[in-house]
């Protein structure tokens, strides 16, 4: 395979400026270092951190349209959103995948008509349409009401789909990386500074602590939480926008029932909160909306958060749920356009974007909102923005037709692509081929290569995860921790044990670098 993390590669020093800066290694962030790569321009993306180390792995793991923001008159947005579930749903098939959800009815949350109403809307608002449609259900009889406490009799279910987050991020910067793209991860701006018509700027290798001056005619900040931080402290550019910071959190738990639905259910305070089948073994539960007014890095559920998640499935479901059940929690903070809404459930989930051009000058784009499902169209609409300052990105839009690496499963799709790989190597224990392809999709096979046992496979360290795949992770993906791998490329940090963890910790120790401080 390929040498490891490109992080500690050395910046090209001399030459002409790069196209685009980008300053977030997020789903935006990534979303349009592949879009213009593809078109030719020349990109070098910094991330402080992990790809995806915080709001775009702490999702709820949705692509969809957004039912309750037809609440909120959010047409524009939920059609939008429809549309890319479509398109998301054909360019990484291994990845993301339809999923139908259950939508008990209670009247005191909000009349049947009104829900009769969104979910039409919901299946005509984008144009072919490709899911199952919405229909009502009769909870006393349907498989779907098995798992509920029978106080309900009816409800309805509809479509939309699924998809491993923190995966998406990394196959965006996969496919620019590889079409001309420089992905720098543990990587930080320190500052930016228009000069001479182009923006400089000092970045830092946060792995040993060298600097480096980079030139850029465009800068784009998509740093999620720290968008407000980039543009008036790092580069020193007033706005008038504004980021509104809401907590989400999530709790995993044994699986709470049979069958591949999930469900929605609605709360007294007009909240909604997901049980969604996870990882085979369990069920996941969220989210919570929580205005958060700290630094956004670090961040956790909260004792009462985790209360009122197990408070809205026990009003359905007939298995209790209780504290001591949760396996698992993650928490992020989402970076929404503050539009002075006063309840946070209700602060748009649109988003918003902003080009400061300082007199003519070098400009730089700050993206304000969004969400996971909308980002190929954002970076679109993004580069559209750029277009009159950047003749390379003068190429039409093209992310929506070319799949994600992986994501060529063939005519045969899924269950061809698992059988394929399980003929290819039939030593492998038949749920780690699927878990691999669900990954991987196409390019699992890159991870078996010339393999013909287990043993071939190298050190294990647990839940099927091997050498190879570690190897394949650092040299492809940007893998450096035991958290990168076992909770950003996979879920494997549910399934392991602390001592494979450890193994793997130590494995990882004895491959990398040694950082040597930089001298000041």
């Amino acid at each position: 395979m390929a040498s490891m993390d490109e992080t500690f590669r050395p910046f090209p020093t001399g030459g002409d400026p790069v196209d685009l800066l980008v300053v977030g290694g997020g789903i935006n962030g990534t979303g349009i270092a592949r879009d213009a790569a593809g078109r030719g321009a020349s990109v070098l993306l910094v991330e402080q951190d992990d790809l995806a180390s915080h709001t775009s792995s702490a999702s709820t793991k949705l692509i969809h349209g957004g039912l309750r923001y037809l609440e909120y008159y959010e047409f524009r947005l939920v059609r939008e959103a429809l549309i890319e579930r479509e398109n998301l749903l054909r360019i990484a098939p291994h990845i993301i995948w339809p999923m139908r959800f259950v939508l008990p009815y209670t009247p005191q949350a909000r009349p049947a008509w009104m829900l009769r109403l969104g979910l039409f809307l919901y299946d005509h608002l984008a144009p072919n349409m490709t899911l199952p449609k919405c229909r009502s259900l009769d909870l006393r009889t349907s498989s779907a009401g098995r798992p509920l406490n029978g106080k309900l009799a009816r409800g309805f279910a509809y479509s939309d789909g699924w998809v491993q987050d923190s995966r998406l991020v990394v196959l965006n910067a996969m496919d620019a990386r590889a079409r001309g793209a420089d992905i720098r991860t543990r990587t930080r701006l320190v500052r930016a500074r228009r000069t001479d018509g182009v923006w400089e700027a000092e970045i830092e290798n946060t792995h040993d602590g060298s600097r480096t001056t980079v030139r850029a005619k465009v800068l784009v900040n998509a740093a999620g939480p720290w968008v407000s931080e980039v543009l008036r402290e790092r580069a020193q550019v007033s706005s008038t926008k504004q980021v509104r910071l809401v907590k989400g959190s999530h709790i995993v738990v044994p699986r709470l029932f049979d069958g591949p639905q999930a469900y929605i259910l609605q709360n007294p305070d007009k909240r909604i909160v997901f049980a969604i089948p996870y990882e085979q073994e369990f069920t996941l539960i969220g989210t919570t909306d929580v205005p958060w007014t700290q630094a956004p890095g670090h961040v956790e559920i909260s004792p009462e958060e985790i209360t009122y998640l197990c408070e809205s499935v026990n009003r359905y479901f007939t298995r209790p749920v209780t504290p001591d059940d949760v396996v698992w929690t993650y928490a992020g903070v989402r970076p929404l356009y503050d539009d002075a809404a006063t309840n946070a459930s209700a602060v748009t989930r649109d988003y918003v974007l902003d080009v400061d051009t300082h007199d003519g000058q070098a400009p730089m784009l700050s993206i304000f909102g969004g969400k996971i499902t909308t980002y190929r169209r954002l970076a679109e609409h993004a580069l559209e923005k750029l277009r009159p300052f950047l003749p390379a990105l003068a190429a039409p839009g093209w992310t929506a037709g070319r799949v994600l690496p992986g994501g060529d499963l063939g005519t045969d799709g899924f269950e061809g692509a698992v059988s394929r790989l399980a003929a290819r190597a039939p030593f492998l224990d038949p749920q780690l081929v699927w878990r691999l392809v669900r990954n991987y999709g196409s390019c699992a096979g890159e991870i078996v290569g010339d393999a013909r046992s287990m043993a071939d496979m190298g050190e294990q360290f647990g839940a099927g995860l091997s050498a190879r795949e570690v190897e394949y992770l650092m040299a492809r993906e940007w893998a450096r921790t035991t958290q990168d791998i076992l909770w950003r490329r996979s879920r494997l940090g549910l399934h392991v044990t602390d001592e494979d963890a450890a193994r793997l910790d130590a494995y990882l120790h004895a491959r990398q670098p040694v950082a040597t401080p930089a001298v000041s």
